[in-house]
């Protein structure tokens, strides 16, 4: 990550995309520098803004009470305070739609997995390139799920151990072919042009694999099998 002496500060809260309204992201870091290059970077992209900015958990809910919501949150573990982990709780009670990307230092199991157990959309670490970051962010918009390749792989050795929904929750290997890859981070459009598919038949499948799975989003999902490790 650059630091903000290397970042273009361009405060462009009002730019706009091509389809309408930037997307609009908030940002929980302590460390100052790091949190001022995050948003410098962000408001320097097309089609984003950064309309908050925050140093701690109990900022954010008090400003998520009465404020405009963001589109996306990036929210880092270690806080002063309410921890990040909690956060994610207290702001899915406000917003359950929240879709929160952690990003970190924290690469261990049980991090990744508090996190994801909580609510989060997404989890990146903070040695993470400028350009992954504004990516994620894409990504978590279209309703992915993005990770580092190391939190990714920890994921998915969970999930190679996960034998039981087979037999437990009799998911169909096509069923099981879609969680890998939703696991693995593809939108459904990436999931249906990878399976020759269509959205709409992905959607269906989802819906199939949440119900037998009994939860209701792709980070419950994940959550369930880190669960069964």
């Amino acid at each position: 990550m650059r630091t903000q002496s290397h970042i273009k500060l361009q405060h462009n809260k009002g730019r706009k995309t091509t389809g309408g309204k930037p997307v609009r992201i908030w940002v929980i870091e302590d460390n100052a520098l790091f949190r001022k290059s995050v948003v410098a970077l962000i408001n320097d992209e097309k089609g984003m803004s950064c309309t908050g900015e925050f140093s701690s958990c109990e900022q954010v809910l008090q400003q998520l009470v009465r404020d405009l919501r963001p589109d996306a949150f990036l929210l880092d573990i270690g806080l002063p305070g309410m921890d990040g982990i909690e956060g994610i709780k207290k702001i899915k009670a406000i917003m359950p739609d929240a879709q929160i990307i952690i990003i970190t230092v924290f690469d261990d199991n049980d991090h990744v997995f508090d996190a994801i157990c909580a609510g989060a959309s997404g989890y990146l670490l903070k040695t993470t390139s400028e350009e992954m970051i504004l990516q994620s962010i894409r990504e978590v918009i279209a309703g992915g799920s993005p990770m580092n390749a190391s939190i990714a792989r920890k994921v998915l050795t969970a999930f190679s151990t996960f034998r039981s929904p087979n037999l437990e929750y009799k998911l169909s290997p096509r069923e099981r072919e879609i969680l890998d890859l939703v696991i693995k981070s593809y939108t459904n459009q990436q999931i249906a042009e990878r399976l020759f598919l269509s959205v709409h038949t992905i959607d269906t499948h989802l819906r199939n694999i949440y119900e037998k799975l009994q939860v209701h989003s792709r980070t419950e999902a994940v959550a369930k099998i880190l669960q069964h490790q």
